[in-house]
This record gives structure tokens, sequence and C-alpha cells, in this order.
């Protein structure tokens, strides 16, 4: 069992940033795949950038060139740096993770809202 815990998120205005970190109950080197997802009321949860545990990194076409995720093993954690925020990005974000052979794993979430 994985547990992950999502912190960073809050009010910013556009143009802003903010720095959203996922920790893990356990060491990720065994996770082979981490991701941010966003989901706004109404709309599916749209996965908007994931790591390999290899760094391979992927972004939606929305946030490329504003959106930065990394993972730092040592400690457990992924983050999410988010530049020139944009209200349309505002939605709750979720961390995500899979192993090998097991469910995937879900953070509770944490809301990002950016005001015009």
């Amino acid at each position: 069992q994985v547990h992950l815990v999502e912190s960073g998120g809050g009010l910013v205005q556009a143009g802003g940033s903010l720095r959203l970190s996922c920790a893990a109950s356990t060491t990720i080197l065994s996770i082979n795949f981490m991701g941010w997802y966003r989901q706004v009321p109404g709309k599916q949860r749209e996965l908007v950038a994931g790591i390999t545990s290899g760094g391979l990194t992927n972004y939606v076409d929305s946030v490329k060139g504003r959106f930065t995720i990394s993972r730092d093993n040592a400690k457990n954690t992924m983050y999410l740096q988010m530049n020139s925020l944009k209200p349309e990005d505002t939605a709750v974000y979720y961390c995500y993770a899979t192993r090998p052979y097991t469910p995937p794993y879900w953070g509770q979430g944490t809301q990002v809202t950016v005001s015009s």
C-alpha cells in the first residue's frame, strides 16, 4: 500500500506560480509511473503531467512550457512546478502512482484556484 499526500495548492493570481508536492509513504523507486491529474466539476479527470522511474516526462498540450514535473527519489516526493498560471488551470489536482501488478494509488487532492 502506498499513501500519497499532496500539498502546495492555494489561491494565486493569473501569471503567478505554485509548486505542488506529493509525498509517498514508501520508497518511490518501486513506482514506475507517477503523475498529476486535475479535475473540475462536471468534467473528467485529465492527466496533466507524468514522469516515469527513468525520468521520462510527458505533458498535456495546455501546460507545455509552463509546468514542470519532477521526482526526488531520496525524498520519496514528486513535484509539479506551475508557472504562468491561468484561470483555466483552476482545478483539484491529484497525485497518482502505479506499481506493477497493483491497482493505482491516488492522493486526496489539493485545490488550485487561479484568479483573473
